[in-house]
């Protein structure tokens, strides 16, 4: 492990860019799929129409949708974040939707009947019982951007998926293995936290 340990700073800068690439898209495709997920969650056809689209968007290929997005963007941290954003939202999208839907008609009856407003139902009663469903969104949508963010490298957006490009072009295994392990490592560490988290709220118990 000479290479690993002499190159420490270049294996935690890409580190660091890779964790930083995956919080980011993280962030922004839940300011996007929140709001969304709240406007469709009560309006059956649109909602079908905006888990279509989004969907769609999902199923296209990580490198096609590089591909499509560096002639406008350019290379680097930009096109790679709207990208992992795409991929993030649907997923987000459909566990908030599909959360909100799961609560017991009964208890929104009660509290309807309780003077709740559909603001105050919605704060206090739908979103604590959709949460599970919106971490384990979370859960899926973090492993998802973990490991599209390696295929970043590609145009230049740095982050771990950069030490397997350049060890396959070298030949060189130590690299292609570090890098690949981390990769590995932060999408086993993000799910199992985001795991227990889900596990300890008490609408999944």
């Amino acid at each position: 492990m000479r290479w690993t340990s002499r190159n420490l700073d270049t294996i935690g800068a890409a580190l660091l860019t890779h964790a930083g690439l995956v919080a980011a898209s993280l962030a922004l495709a839940l300011l996007i799929a929140l709001p969304l997920g709240l406007l469709v969650a009560r309006r059956p056809g649109l909602r079908a129409g905006l888990l279509g689209s989004a969907s769609l968007l999902y199923s296209l290929p990580t490198l096609a949708l590089f591909a499509l997005l560096v002639p406008v963007l350019g290379l680097g941290f930009a096109p790679a974040l709207l990208a992992l954003v795409t991929y993030a939202v649907p997923v987000l999208l459909r566990a908030l939707v599909a959360g909100l839907a799961s609560a017991p008609p009964a208890v929104l009856d009660a509290a309807e009947g309780m003077g709740l407003t559909p603001l105050q139902r919605l704060f206090r009663v739908e979103l604590p019982l959709a949460l599970p469903a919106v971490i384990g969104g979370l859960r899926v949508a973090s492993v998802t951007l973990v490991s599209a963010a390696t295929v970043a490298a590609y145009i230049s957006a740095g982050g771990l998926g950069t030490l397997i490009l350049t060890g396959l072009d070298q030949g060189h295994t130590e690299k292609i293995l570090v890098g690949a392990g981390l990769v590995t490592l932060m999408a086993l560490l993000i799910d199992a936290g985001l795991g227990a988290v889900q596990r300890r709220l008490p609408a999944s118990r």
